[in-house]
This record gives C-alpha cells, sequence and structure tokens, in this order.
C-alpha cells in the first residue's frame, strides 16, 4: 500500500497595522489571526514577552497544545482498542523554550497526563497505551526536540 498524503491549509493574516505598518519596531501589533475553513477563528499574537498580547494564543502556546491534543487522541484510541475504559484526561503539559541572543528553540515539552479509568481496566495496558501513543503521534514525530510524557493512572474506586 502506498503512502497517504494529507494537506492542512490554513491562512494566517497580520491584523497588528495601527496605521504605519512596520515603520517602526514598537509602533506595529503582533495580533494576527488563524483562519482554518468551516472552523472558528484562533486570535492570535506573540508572547507578551515578545511585545504580543499576552490575553491571545501564540505560537508556542499552539506547538504544546498540538502536542498534547495528538497525544491525547492517539492515547484514546489505543486505549480503546486495548480495552481500557477511559473516563476522564486532563494534560498539564509544560513546553521549554530557551533563547541564545536573538534565536531560540524549544528544549523539550513535558506532557503530564492524568487519565482515569474503570475500575474493570488495566492500569499496566492503561500505562503502555501511552508508550504506543508517543510513538504514532504526528506531531512528536515531527518535531526535533524530545517530547516526554510522566503520565498518571487513576482507577475509579466505584
Amino acid at each position: 500500500m502506498g503512502d497517504k498524503q494529507h494537506q492542512y491549509p490554513v491562512q494566517v493574516v497580520w491584523t497588528g497595522n495601527h496605521g504605519s505598518g512596520t515603520k517602526t519596531y514598537q509602533g506595529y501589533g503582533r495580533e494576527h489571526e488563524v483562519h482554518v475553513a468551516g472552523k472558528p477563528v484562533i486570535a492570535g499574537s506573540s508572547d507578551a514577552a515578545f511585545r504580543g498580547d499576552g490575553s491571545k494564543h501564540n505560537p508556542e502556546d499552539m506547538l504544546v497544545a498540538a502536542l498534547s491534543s495528538c497525544h491525547m487522541l492517539w492515547y484514546l484510541h489505543l486505549a480503546a482498542v486495548a480495552g481500557v475504559v477511559v473516563t476522564a484526561y486532563v494534560d498539564e503539559a509544560v513546553g521549554t523554550l530557551v533563547e541564545h541572543g536573538n534565536d531560540g528553540r524549544f528544549t523539550e515539552v513535558v506532557l503530564r497526563p492524568c487519565v482515569t479509568i474503570s475500575k474493570d481496566s488495566s492500569p499496566d495496558a492503561a500505562t503502555q497505551a501511552h508508550d504506543d501513543a508517543h510513538h504514532a503521534c504526528f506531531i512528536a514525530n515531527s518535531v526535533n526536540f524530545p517530547v516526554r510524557c510522566e503520565p498518571r493512572i487513576v482507577v475509579e474506586s466505584v
């Protein structure tokens, strides 16, 4: 069977022209909108540390969110296939970006999902599904920094 190719068209529109464009570094806004056909618009900006609007999503937030949600979606799929009944999933993911002068890069993202499973589900199978999800995640397979997963499995008591 041949490879499948998928494309994800996204339009990013800069909305931060406050009247004089980029005439000065301080004079323009970092605000923008992320448009994907048929989906809600995402209001974006740079991080407040980079002269942006801290109330809006920034690219760094969205990268960490993409890694977390990709892992979660694979995890839920693999848990279901393994007969693990997941009843709740919350991830407290954290990405670390290090600046070196004018350059910067992510050095790691740590996923910390807390997964609640039914009392008749196997905690071992629930834990194994995290390892399998990590290797299956398209986003984690695409980045050039480590993505670690530190899961916690909680078995329902009722």
